[in-house]
């Protein structure tokens, strides 16, 4: 079972996947967090998908592809992975088929998570998330806030502001995002595999009723 998670940054391909890699006992692989794992390594790697990110631009294919096909060749992903932020070009999707194909393996469903780019903006420089790698818990100071302020309430790390969670930066985000992300979405509706969900912050649509929405959609196709 491959699944991606397409969406503007923001709008809970993070959250929704993680709780569905826990549903159905399969990885869920975060590109975001394998390039911030690169960062911290200060390396000549890690230092120029920095320089990408803290931009607000998108890493480049070639790197992208090669740090992706890396991580599904480990022994974890044999049963499936869900991709959260991978592909984000139609030539990343077309490769990613190539790769799954030679190993008699498919993408089962595409979500696409859409939400107003207004409330993207309004999410993210209000977000704050736990850089314990262990549990990497997002959080929102209006609608999803810690008990105790600026801890994670689950394994008490002190909560940070990524540096890319600024207006700005997310500006520049969406604008890339929506410029590269109609070929993508046409691709995977193309196949028939496109799963929008609809999505706006005063919305009672919950996490786990996305996820069960997604699991009802897989169990009839």
């Amino acid at each position: 079972m491959y699944i991606v998670m397409l969406g503007a940054p923001g709008t809970g391909k993070g959250t929704v996947g993680g709780l569905l890699s826990k549903e159905l006992n399969i990885p869920h692989i975060s590109s975001g967090e394998i390039f911030r794992n690169y960062i911290k390594k200060h390396n000549k790697l890690g230092k120029e998908i920095e320089s990408y990110i803290t931009e607000g631009k998108l890493v480049p294919d070639e790197l992208a592809i090669q740090l992706i096909e890396k991580r599904l060749e480990e022994p974890d992903t044999k049963n499936g992975a869900i991709l959260d932020g991978f592909p984000r070009t139609e030539n990343q999707a077309i490769v990613l088929n190539k790769f799954l194909e030679e190993k008699g393996k498919r993408i089962n469903i595409a979500v696409d998570l859409s939400l107003p780019d207004k409330e993207i903006i309004d999410r993210i420089v209000k977000r704050r998330t736990c850089p314990n790698t262990e549990c990497r818990e997002i959080y929102n100071i209006d609608f999803k806030p810690p008990k105790v302020d600026g801890i994670c309430d689950k394994c008490g790390t002190k909560l940070i502001q990524r540096i890319d969670d600024n207006e700005e930066t997310v500006k520049q985000r969406l604008e890339t995002y929506h410029t590269i992300s109609e070929g993508l979405i046409k691709y995977y509706k193309k196949q028939d595999i496109l799963y929008t969900v609809k999505l706006n912050n005063k919305s009672d649509l919950t996490t786990l009723d996305i996820v069960e929405d997604i699991k009802e959609y897989l169990n009839k196709n």
